[in-house]
C-alpha cells in the first residue's frame, strides 16, 4: 500500500508531557526488557531495507532487537538510545555495535552519513517533526526512514481481552498512519503476521514490562496481576508453563527523503 506526501495526522495522540513521562520508565530495567519483549520478523528487515545501502542508524534502539537485523544483513549499524540500561543489554548482544547515548531528535551523528535510520517500537515517543528533521540530516541523498511496530493481533478475541488487561498500548489500529515532517515522500506499508511462542509467565513479565505498569502504583501493579493470573489460568485453563502462540502484527513503513 502506497501513500504518497507527508502525513501530519493519525498518530498516538500523546502531549508532549505525557510522552516525556512516560518514556522515563524505560530508562532502568533492560535486562528484563531485553528478556520479555518480542523480537521482529525478517522479511520486516528485509522489505525496509534499500537496494546497496551500507550504513543505517538505529534510533530508539533500545536493547538492539531491530539493531541485529540490521547487523545480520550486512549493515554498519549505529544504535542510539536515550537510556544507558538499554544501550548496556545491547552492547553485551551485539559487540560490534557503535551504541551512543541520544535520541531521535538530537543523534549527535554525522549528516548525511546513512542510507537506512530505523526506528522500532519508538516513533510514538518522539517529537515526529523533529525527529523526521534529524532523520533526514543524517540520512544520504534519496535515504529511507524505516518505522516499525509490534502490534498485538486484537482481532483474536482472547488477545483482545488479554491486551485489555495489560493496559497495552501496541493493538493494531488498521487506519493508523504515522506522522512525518515534511522532509520524506512516498510513505509505504507493510503487514506482517506472525505467533510468538510464550508461556503464561512470559506473558506476565510482559505486562511488567509495559509502561502502564512501571508507572502505576502498587495496588494497581497488584490488580493487573490478579486479572491476569485469573484470565490466564482460570478463564482461559492454561497451565503455568504451557506455551501458548501470541499471535502478532508487525506494521512497518518507508520513506523516501525528498
Amino acid at each position: 500500500m502506497a501513500r504518497g506526501g507527508p502525513k501530519l495526522h493519525g498518530g498516538p495522540k500523546l502531549q508532549h508531557e505525557r510522552r516525556q513521562e512516560l518514556g522515563q520508565s524505560f530508562q532502568d530495567g533492560g535486562e528484563h526488557y531485553d528478556r520479555v519483549r518480542p523480537g521482529y520478523p525478517a522479511d520486516s528487515a528485509d522489505w525496509l531495507i534499500p537496494a546497496g545501502a551500507r550504513d543505517a542508524a538505529d534510533l530508539g534502539a533500545g536493547t538492539g532487537k531491530f539493531t541485529a537485523l540490521l547487523v545480520e544483513r550486512g549493515l554498519r549499524t549505529v544504535a542510539v538510545d536515550p537510556s544507558p540500561d538499554m544501550l548496556e543489554q545491547l552492547r553485551r548482544a551485539l559487540p560490534g555495535v557503535t551504541a551512543v547515548e541520544g535520541t531521535a531528535e538530537h543523534t549527535s551523528l554525522a549528516p548525511e552519513a546513512f542510507d537506512l535510520v530505523t526506528v522500532a517500537q519508538a516513533w510514538h515517543w518522539c517529537d515526529p517533526l523533529l525527529a523526521s528533521t534529524e532523520a533526514a540530516r543524517i540520512l544520504r541523498p534519496h535515504g529511507v526512514l524505516g518505522l516499525i511496530w509490534n502490534q498485538l493481533d486484537t482481532s483474536v478475541p482472547w488477545v483482545h481481552r488479554l491486551s485489555r488487561i495489560m493496559h497495552a498500548g501496541d493493538v493494531h489500529k488498521p487506519h493508523f498512519t504515522p506522522p512525518l515532517g515534511p522532509e520524506f515522500t512516498g510513505l509505504q506499508s507493510r503487514l506482517t503476521r506472525w505467533e510468538d511462542p510464550v508461556t503464561t509467565q512470559d506473558l506476565v513479565e510482559l505486562a511488567k514490562s509495559r509502561s502502564y505498569y512501571l508507572r502505576a502504583g502498587e495496588s494497581t501493579r497488584a490488580k493487573v496481576l490478579g486479572n491476569l493470573d485469573w484470565y490466564l489460568h482460570e478463564h482461559l485453563g492454561h497451565t503455568a508453563n504451557e506455551v501458548l502462540p501470541l499471535p502478532y502484527l508487525t506494521q512497518s513503513w518507508r520513506a523516501t527523503k525528498a
